[in-house]
């Protein structure tokens, strides 16, 4: 039988020359210098791992570093540690104990500063807090707030005591949380009276109410005054949270927890079925956080560190909260959305605090693009020496768009790959090493073992295939909270003895990984496999385009055509002559068979409260289909407004 050569299970059509070289003096101060890790690591995992793990504060180490027994993975097993401990204590005996841990700026324009003293002290006293309740190790605990500082003391509090936290985006409806709580079986939910947003209050604690009616296993609700909003309190059940820590110990000893002992719970916010509690522990994640927080975003004692995620994310988790400080940063958290009250609050912060390192989302990044390179304009950012994007596949064009408008043309754009699931970032430039290409996440980090496959799980040398992780990685999932069955059917089964990450990707000739999306949103197009993220790219490129998202539908001679959402630049038109121009630039960048059967323009997109586009509504829009569940949508009456468009533009 003849050798059967590996063919890509997707089609790589779009080509990307530019390169981007560290900046010598980048280079020069960078705390990586060399490849040496990617080496240490590939020949002795377990001792490169170790060692890293090493740099945390453990009370008793541990006797293995990793039992692996696929799907099911134990690391530093037999070691206890506390993650409040790493992220508070061990920074109070040198001269980070006065130093700033959080700045948190709120959306009306108040402000407070926190010392790791400071914050050390308010966690402890909210885990005494959280004791007098009757909190104990393994509880669950639900938290829905606001982008304010007692999220973060709240999630630490619960860490110190060996409780599960369980973060509820404060976005999200009382439906949403109602699921949450009862999947965990969480006995007290932690929020606010209120929070704000776009001017506007978000009624958390009428929400909180709400979901409360079909939740028995709360006990207890702890609500933090945030303004002065009227929210009904229910004696017995509810507690404020200023009177909770009134006269409370702010000495409280951390729990010594397995490194296999859960650290908290997230949930996915899946579209349909039953929520999807994504499990992590407590070793493994912290040594995951700790060592990808110093690499990737080379991080000196002296950075203001802003990452623009929301905790109710696993980002906010990962680079917000304990990454961050494990490693002992000065952390920005800010409540409210880039626009308010106008398009340069994000730029004004950054002036204002002398950031130094900004991660944010490609969705954000585009829309700064659509509203204009003025509003940075307005502002000092010469304190920026590193950024970073998360969340999606960044086009090319925005990522040079960030890197020169934001960047100054001088700062390293560091794109990175990773999901709730792996914890931990996994795909990323190491900043002063790394030659970079706009839209390439570039390789593995030392340590990751990921590799690009075709249908029968084969090595895809060069071109599109699936992203799979065939070696344990320290911040992994431990499983589905309650379900390990479909932890095994969703992750384990498509090709036997890897992780399926859902993603497809494209490794270029150089051994560059290109997140290509999730494989759901391929279109076969007469025969060849073409990702969603080549063609809107391609759109992107063109210079009146400020965002762009493609679906497949059904063709009676194609199979499927591709139908493309645009939307254009701020003071840019759209018409019948700009589509067809639109069309033939696709054709110029990636070739006849991706070219556009139609393009739809359009002032916004659905997204959910993350900033990720949902194309699966938009396929339901394009095919003339019931659209699907919009609970997870930012606004949803932004497919309804698509939809009466594509039928006017279709009739």
């Amino acid at each position: 039988m003849p050798d059967r050569k590996p063919s890509s299970a997707i089609d790589a059509l779009l080509e990307e020359q530019r390169v981007y070289v560290p900046p010598n003096d980048f280079r020069d101060k960078a705390t990586i210098k060399d490849e040496t890790m990617y080496a240490q690591a590939a020949a002795e995992p377990d001792a490169f791992w170790a060692k890293i793990a090493g740099e945390l504060d453990w009370f008793v180490k541990w006797n293995r570093v990793l039992e692996w027994r696929e799907p099911d993975a134990k690391w530093f097993v037999g070691g206890k540690l506390n993650a409040s401990y790493n992220c508070l204590d061990r920074h109070l005996r040198g001269p980070r104990k006065n130093k700033a841990a959080l700045i948190w700026v709120g959306e009306p324009g108040d402000r407070r500063t926190l010392t790791y003293w400071d914050l050390y002290r308010e966690v402890n006293k909210f885990a005494n807090a959280l004791r007098k309740l009757g909190v104990a190790k393994g509880d669950r605990v639900a938290i829905y707030m606001p982008m304010i500082p007692e999220l973060a003391i709240a999630m630490l509090a619960c860490a110190r005591i060996g409780a599960v936290h369980s973060v509820v985006f404060g976005g999200f409806s009382a439906e949403a949380l109602r699921d949450r709580i009862n999947d965990a079986q969480a006995n007290v939910l932690i929020t606010a009276d209120g929070g704000y947003r776009r001017g506007q209050i978000v009624p958390l604690k009428h929400d909180a109410d709400e979901a409360l009616k079909g939740t028995p296993s709360i006990h207890h609700v702890v609500v933090v005054k945030r303004g002065s909003f009227s929210v009904h309190i229910h004696e017995g059940r509810d507690h404020w949270w200023h009177e909770l820590m009134d006269g409370v110990s702010d000495h409280c000893w951390p729990e010594p927890m397995e490194s296999e002992d859960m650290l908290y719970i997230l949930y996915t916010s899946g579209t349909t079925g039953k929520p999807k509690g994504i499990v992590h522990t407590t070793g493994g994640y912290m040594t995951g956080v700790y060592a990808t927080t110093k690499w990737v975003f080379d991080l000196k004692e002296e950075d203001v560190f802003w990452c623009t995620a929301d905790i109710g994310w696993v980002t906010g988790h990962s680079y917000v909260v304990y990454g961050p400080l494990a490693n002992g940063a000065t952390v920005v958290m800010y409540e409210g959305s880039p626009d308010w009250p106008d398009k340069d609050r994000f730029w004004q912060i950054v002036e204002e605090l002398g950031v130094s390192v900004f991660y944010t989302a490609p969705t954000a990044i585009r829309a700064f693009m659509k509203w204009g390179a003025e509003w940075p304009k307005k502002h000092k950012l010469t304190s920026l020496r590193l950024l970073g994007t998360v969340g999606e596949p960044i086009n090319p064009e925005a990522w040079v768009w960030y890197q020169e408008h934001i960047g100054g043309g001088s700062c390293p754009v560091v794109d990175t790959w990773w999901q709730t699931e792996t914890g931990m970032i996994l795909i990323s430039p190491l900043p002063g090493i790394t030659t970079l290409k706009p839209g390439s996440a570039t390789k593995p980090l030392p340590g990751i073992s990921a590799e690009v496959v075709n249908e029968q799980g084969e090595r895809v040398p060069v071109g599109g295939g699936y992203l799979v992780l065939k070696r344990p990685w320290p911040a992994m999932l431990r499983g589905i909270y309650g379900d390990p069955d479909r932890y095994r059917q969703q992750y384990w089964s498509r090709f036997p003895g890897v992780y399926f990450t859902g993603d497809g990707a494209k490794r270029d000739k150089d051994g560059y990984l290109w997140l290509l999306g999730r494989v759901d949103d391929v279109m076969n197009v007469a025969g060849h496999r073409i990702s969603t993220m080549e063609v809107e790219s391609a759109l992107v490129d063109h210079p009146t385009v400020a965002e762009a998202a493609v679906v497949g539908r059904n063709h009676d001679l194609k199979g499927t055509a591709i139908a493309a959402f645009v939307t254009v630049k701020e003071g840019k038109s759209s018409d019948s002559e700009l589509a067809e121009q639109l069309k033939e630039h696709v054709v110029k960048k990636i070739g006849k068979i991706a070219r556009p059967e139609e393009i739809l323009f359009t002032a916004d997109l659905p997204k959910t409260r993350s900033g990720k586009i949902m194309r699966r509504l938009l396929r339901d829009i394009a095919e003339g289909k019931a659209v699907g569940d919009t609970t997870t949508l930012a606004d949803p009456a932004v497919i309804a407004r698509l939809k009466q468009k594509y039928e006017e533009q279709e009739g």
